[in-house]
């Protein structure tokens, strides 16, 4: 049976490790995923990725192990006659696990695969599409948390499936599982690497630092609380060594401690946190009057919300062609890709004819370089972030 109804349309690692663990099922020997991958010579993610397969496929069940982690689970295995010949029980459990079909039917699901191909530039594959849900029920995490890890990557000119497995799976490993929480430790991580390269580029290295080097620039700006310009001023004083190096820093930047030069340094000195919750607000109000001029066009144009709705409606049948085994599935696409494109082309017509810009409906960003994130593309510090000040925050709640 297994042969016949699975083994066919199955990835050739994910019906190993189905075959390898049935048979020590089968003799009662225990065994982990560990020992899987070991044996077959498999990735441990692989081996988690096939149950996951085989978990939508109905034929094995997930018992989990403890609430808190989802890759702690047993594996049961069901029995085929019952599946393909009837019985009450699993065909309850059966229903209850929906596929990733079933699943497209949910708006959250069809704004996550919209946000992705609009990430990656690209129609994702139906197998890409099977890995993105697996992550979901792997990583216990919520498809909005999918979204912006692929846009988080997207950025960062990563667009591989398994980049952005791994940068998930590390968050998750470091307990983030919300888009608030992400935003903070992303704002963190990143301002403090951009202040790590200006300290390389002041001291002509353009490699990357070590870990011990990464530890000692910490300790600069986290212990003796010197700012960016100081250290760059520190940096300068290598100039004529002919081999700079941080402990030759470290100790004028110590120097400098023990004089009282560290600290806070100015009273208009802004904290990350206060950065990252400035971006954020700002992006909210940005959005909120995105959302105000929206209902202005639709108020005088019903025809926009109409169109708007066709092309989302059109967006979501996209989603569900791409998973699906359709013969005329590329012929599909390219259809409803059209029809998309058209639907852009009579709202732009539109718009115009009633004199509305064509972005008029869009966030307008009050930094369009780093659509107010503070960080390019690049993964610099844009310049907008050191005009940051405790009175342009006050200003902002103010407006809130």
């Amino acid at each position: 049976m297994f042969i016949n109804e699975y083994m066919v349309s199955a990835p050739g690692d994910y019906v190993k490790v189905y075959l390898f663990a049935q048979m020590y099922s089968d003799l009662g020997v225990e065994f982990s995923n560990e020992d899987i991958a070991k044996q077959l010579s498999l990735d441990i993610e692989d081996v988690l990725k096939a149950w996951t397969y085989w978990e939508k496929m109905g034929i094995i069940r997930k018992i989990k192990r403890s609430p808190d982690n989802p890759l702690e689970y047993d594996v049961e295995f069901i029995m085929l006659k019952n599946m393909l010949y009837g019985s009450h029980e699993d065909s309850a459990v059966t229903a209850a696990e929906q596929g990733l079909g079933n699943r497209m039917a949910n708006t959250e699901y069809r704004e996550m695969f919209s946000r992705i191909e609009q990430a990656l530039g690209r129609v994702i594959s139906g197998t890409e599409m099977g890995e993105v849900d697996s992550w979901i029920n792997d990583f216990g995490i919520e498809p909005e948390f999918v979204a912006f890890a692929v846009e988080y990557c997207a950025g960062k000119k990563k667009k591989t499936i398994k980049y952005i497995e791994a940068v998930i799976r590390n968050w998750v490993s470091e307990g983030h599982r919300t888009i608030e929480d992400l935003q903070e430790h992303i704002g963190r991580m990143e301002e403090r690497s951009a202040d790590y390269r200006r300290i390389f580029k002041a001291l002509g290295w353009t490699r990357n630092w070590t870990e011990e080097e990464k530890r000692i620039m910490d300790q600069w700006f986290d212990e003796m609380g010197f700012s960016l310009e100081t250290i760059l001023e520190a940096c300068g004083k290598t100039t004529g060594i002919s081999n700079p190096n941080i402990n030759y820093i470290n100790k004028v930047l110590a120097s400098w401690a023990a004089d009282g030069r560290g600290g806070k340094e100015s009273a208009n000195d802004v904290s990350s946190a206060d950065i990252s919750r400035y971006y954020e607000l700002l992006r909210e109000k940005e959005e909120k009057e995105a959302e105000v001029r929206r209902a202005e066009v639709y108020a005088k144009l019903p025809q926009i919300r109409q169109l708007d709705e066709e092309e989302n409606r059109l967006g979501a049948g996209l989603s569900r062609i791409v998973v699906s085994d359709r013969i005329d599935k590329k012929e599909t696409i390219e259809n409803l890709r059209e029809q998309i494109e058209d639907i852009s082309a009579q709202r732009a017509f539109l718009l115009t004819d009633n004199g509305f810009e064509l972005d008029y409906m869009d966030v307008r960003y009050e930094c369009p370089k780093c659509k107010d994130t503070g960080m390019l593309e690049t993964g610099e510090r844009c310049p907008c972030h050191r005009e940051i000040t405790q009175q342009k925050i006050k200003e902002l709640l103010k407006t809130e």
